[in-house]
């Protein structure tokens, strides 16, 4: 049962009179269990709501467009408790966090219900036949953490003894008509290499209803004490890791039209290699897990530049980035000032102290370190920071301190910028 915060006045569930505090029981003679139930069994037209109010069985029926929402909200988005994961993944960022951080951060979610709504990735472990079947049958399109396809070498990775077993849902899904997007975290000596071949290999059967893989390599910060000892890759292994994933490229393009599996630009980069061109992106399915999302930047800022104009007179500001990022904010930053003259632009590559040097992503940048290592440069009239360095909607860093913090300690104004290349100029020019 959900518990009714409030009703929104006007709405079909208010005008029946359905009120807050009530428990919403059932939809149409489906339990209603979460915000998953709300949705599909709310969409119909012609309903019959059952609400518990006082202990009392009340009975209401509706009628309302397809797909209108009934107006009722939740104490949650989920209306429900989120799931929290089981595994003790032997990559696990989050165990690998230094302590005395806000609570939040150390959460593990394991959602498949957060995975439908919002991306997120979801290892199978805490599911149940049951929460496949309703996966099927509502056509919950889903991400997964795959890492592996190997049964035993899942369970030592996760070490979560269900996780080689759980990748039965996976046949049970792409046979049920669910599309996936999958994620592999390639880990030197566990997963990559032949382990890896064998993956892509296990997954290339399932399609075609598997969307795209991605492959990322795996975080290793300074705090691993008592964990499984990791390594990075090295250019080397950064390089044949590409060269695998390509050669099913082009055994999924020859097959199905369609790449499929795409490393990270963070392979690229550790491997000395060139960038692909977007078209290697197709459609840019694995963006949010760092695939493709420099040469995007890139695309972006130049098709940004060619119609760009700047009257505003002499301005030197700077930006501050991640060692992964920082040649192409470079060049970036060089194509700016080479079309406007009056412009300087300088960029700072920041050192992450706070996590460990092995840690290179501009998102993970903290306060503390672009304090340490900014003050007294010349930053001019203001540092530019990727909009990644914050938490959502807000002006506070991983670390706690604020933009304020930050601006009070280096004495300049700071102003964030999302990751595409037309916000990214308008912001070096001073348009927003």
């Amino acid at each position: 049962m959900i518990k009714i915060k409030s009703v929104a006045t006007g709405s079909p569930a208010f005008i029946v009179g359905i009120r807050e505090g009530d428990l919403l029981a059932e939809i149409n003679g489906h339990e209603i269990k979460d915000v998953i139930d709300y949705m599909y069994y709310a969409s119909d037209e012609n309903l019959i709501l059952e609400i518990i109010r006082n202990g009392e069985k009340l009975t209401f029926s509706i009628e309302k467009d397809e797909y209108d929402d009934l107006g009722i909200e939740s104490d949650t988005f989920l209306m429900d408790k989120k799931q929290r994961c089981s595994n003790k993944c032997v990559f696990c960022f989050i165990d690998q966090m230094p302590p005395n951080m806000r609570e939040t951060l150390y959460f593990k979610d394991d959602d498949a219900r957060l995975s439908f709504l919002q991306g997120n990735y979801v290892t199978l472990t805490n599911l149940e036949q049951a929460d496949i079947d309703r996966i099927i049958e509502m056509k919950l399109n889903i991400n997964v953490s795959v890492h592996t396809t190997n049964p035993e070498l899942r369970v030592k990775m996760m070490k979560n003894k269900f996780a080689g077993e759980k990748l039965k849902y996976l046949k049970q899904m792409t046979d049920g008509g669910i599309r996936l997007n999958c994620q592999i975290v390639c880990c030197p000596d566990l997963n990559d290499d032949s382990e890896l071949e064998r993956t892509l290999t296990d997954l290339g059967n399932l399609m075609p209803n598997i969307d795209s893989i991605a492959v990322v390599p795996v975080g290793v910060t300074k705090y691993r004490e008592g964990l499984y000892p990791l390594t990075c890759f090295d250019k080397d292994g950064a390089g044949k890791t590409i060269d695998i994933i390509e050669s099913y490229q082009n055994i999924f393009r020859e097959k199905y039209g369609r790449r499929v599996v795409f490393p990270s630009d963070e392979f690229f980069i550790t491997a000395k290699r060139e960038l692909p061109e977007a078209e290697y992106y197709e459609d840019y399915p694995q963006y949010e897990n760092g695939v493709g999302m420099i040469r995007s930047l890139i695309d972006e800022f130049t098709d940004a530049l060619e119609s760009a104009e700047y009257t505003g007179g002499e301005r030197h500001i700077s930006m501050a980035t991640g060692y992964i990022a920082y040649e192409t904010m470079c060049r970036l930053a060089k194509m700016a000032e080479d079309k406007f003259p009056e412009l300087k632009c300088d960029v700072y590559r920041i050192r992450n102290d706070f996590f460990g040097e092995t840690i290179t992503v501009t998102g993970l940048i903290t306060a503390q370190d672009l304090i340490a290592q900014l003050k007294g440069k010349n930053i001019g009239s203001e540092l530019l920071i990727s909009s990644s360095m914050l938490m959502r909607d807000s002006e506070i860093f991983l670390d706690d301190l604020t933009v304020t913090d930050v601006e009070n300690e280096l004495n300049v104004k700071i102003r964030s910028t999302d990751n595409d290349g037309y916000g990214l100029l308008d912001t070096i020019i001073g348009i927003n």
